[in-house]
């Protein structure tokens, strides 16, 4: 049956057809406001986040995408926000406090944090009229642990306009698996361990003891009510953790999701052999919102 599933998913018109010339192709240069790059720092509770705006090219105002890393953020999708400025959206992308370089302890409930904070200053007055962002159309995108991170705070702030979820985890679910010592340590072994070098202020026992103790505020499927009502994309890796979008899925259609795109794709939690699948995707969920 998943076979079946998997190749209607890879047959359907999204997948299949070419993808957006902001995928493949630059876009004419504008000298009068040419796209840039800018390094910003933006405080966020006992520390701050080291943090880059893609700014796209025109006059403006642009809609513009907070795009959030996983744990640790080795994939940071550098090229899905270069796809979404070429399809002129503006990017924001940061690191977590404690992570990278950025001042401040990490945790995952900072995360959620500092991904408030990012926003408010994305919409700040002087963010606004220095970027050209429209604060009005603002989404969000995130990988992995970026994915619940992404649907919190899409979920906290009804001003979002869309999230969009690349094989995100949940980690209430991961949490409640912990009762099997075994499943316990298969996430301290081959999710934590050796992941903790680029993050500073906790340890690989405040990272387990953080997810055990997860609830609603990282449940993924807990938060699909609250974003049913907006458009939403949960794309899974079949070779990742795409049971966990799929799951979300289930969740969001039956809190009535009217605008939702879902898909599985057959590769591994980085999307590391369907790059440009993920860039169409990404891009053609965008354009629902003009540019």
């Amino acid at each position: 049956m998943r076979l079946i599933v998997l190749a209607l998913l890879l047959a359907s018109p999204a997948l299949a057809a070419t993808p957006p010339v902001a995928v493949t192709a630059d876009p004419a240069p504008d000298a009068a406001h040419p796209a840039t790059l800018v390094a910003a720092v933006i405080p966020s509770g006992d520390g701050a986040l080291n943090a880059v705006v893609y700014t796209a090219a025109g006059a403006g105002p642009h809609p513009t995408l907070l795009l959030l890393h996983g744990f640790p953020g080795n994939e940071q999708n550098l090229d899905l926000a270069q796809a979404a400025r070429r399809a002129g959206w503006n990017v924001l992308t940061f690191h977590y406090r404690g992570s990278w370089g950025s001042p401040g302890a990490f945790s995952f409930a900072h995360c959620a944090g500092d991904a408030a904070a990012a926003l408010a200053w994305l919409r700040s007055p002087a963010a606004v009229a220095r970027f050209g962002v429209d604060p009005a159309r603002v989404a969000v995108a995130g990988h992995s642990m970026g994915g619940i991170i992404a649907a919190r705070v899409a979920a906290d702030d009804p001003a979002v306009i869309g999230a969009f979820l690349i094989d995100p985890a949940d980690f209430a679910a991961i949490g409640r698996s912990f009762t099997d010592p075994a499943q316990r340590e298969s996430f301290l072994t081959g999710e934590v361990r050796g992941d903790m070098a680029p993050l500073a202020g906790t340890s690989e026992d405040k990272i387990m003891a953080e997810v055990a103790a997860a609830g609603p505020p990282l449940d993924l499927v807990a938060t699909m009510p609250a974003l049913a009502g907006r458009p939403l994309a949960l794309i899974g890796a079949s070779r990742g953790i795409g049971f966990m979008a799929e799951a979300a899925a289930t969740a969001a259609r039956r809190a009535g999701a009217k605008h939702l795109d879902t898909a599985t794709l057959p590769t591994d939690h980085s999307f590391s052999d369907m790059r440009i699948a993920l860039a169409t995707r990404l891009v053609t969920w965008l354009a629902q919102f003009g540019r």
